[in-house]
């Protein structure tokens, strides 16, 4: 059984239930929401903006297939881990597997936010990705709208990365703690040579 889809390219592909197609992830990021939080980058976007940070997110092919319940341990394994970013890619045409993600990691205390390109009136419409509903209601925080670059915000004191794009605190407790800023960026060195960049032109880059 496979989850249902909505996307005219994820019905070319097969993701399996319980599992995750991503193109990337990272422990203890400070750069990507409240807090010291993991960072799951899923695979596959149709809107291909100009701009755009993750270029090699847009493929719906099949990259990293990870099951959520590895992915719920990983994260947990980090102490430092106090929440769960999910950007791309667009994280909401794979809601159904997030939503169940986002249970495990908040029954363990963390906290969930997400990026999209939707906006929350399009994810709440009867027209939207499958589940997700489901997904909003496991969130704490949700960052909307498409990347556009003309309306690019490049300052330190700004947590969106163009003015279109909004912030919905979906859980109260979290109204104080939108410190972070789009410009800022992080590096991790692992121990394979690789090197992820997020932040600000954020992206994966290999370092042979």
């Amino acid at each position: 059984m496979t989850q249902q889809k909505t996307n005219p390219y994820l019905s070319l592909i097969e993701i399996p239930a319980g599992y995750l197609n991503i193109m990337g992830y990272v422990d203890e990021s400070e750069v990507n929401g409240p807090g010291c939080r993991a960072v799951i980058w899923v695979q596959g976007c149709s809107r291909e903006c100009p701009g755009c940070f993750n270029l090699e997110s847009w493929s719906f092919e099949i990259n990293q297939l990870v099951s959520v319940d590895s992915l719920a341990e990983k994260i947990l394994s980090k102490p430092r881990n106090q929440g769960v970013t999910f950007s791309g890619g667009e994280p909401f045409w794979q809601a159904p597997a997030l939503a169940s993600l986002a249970r495990k990691v908040k029954a363990a205390g963390l906290n969930v936010m997400s990026f999209s390109g939707f906006t929350l009136e399009q994810l709440r419409s009867p027209s939207g990705p499958a589940g997700a509903q489901d997904l909003l209601e496991q969130l704490d925080i949700l960052i909307d709208g498409a990347y556009v670059e003309s309306l690019a915000i490049n300052s330190p004191l700004s947590p969106v990365s163009s003015s279109n794009q909004r912030i919905h605190v979906l859980n109260p407790a979290f109204q104080d703690q939108i410190t972070w800023a789009s410009d800022q960026i992080e590096v991790h060195i692992f121990k394979d040579g690789r090197r992820l960049i997020t932040g600000y032109r954020g992206g994966l880059v290999s370092d042979q």
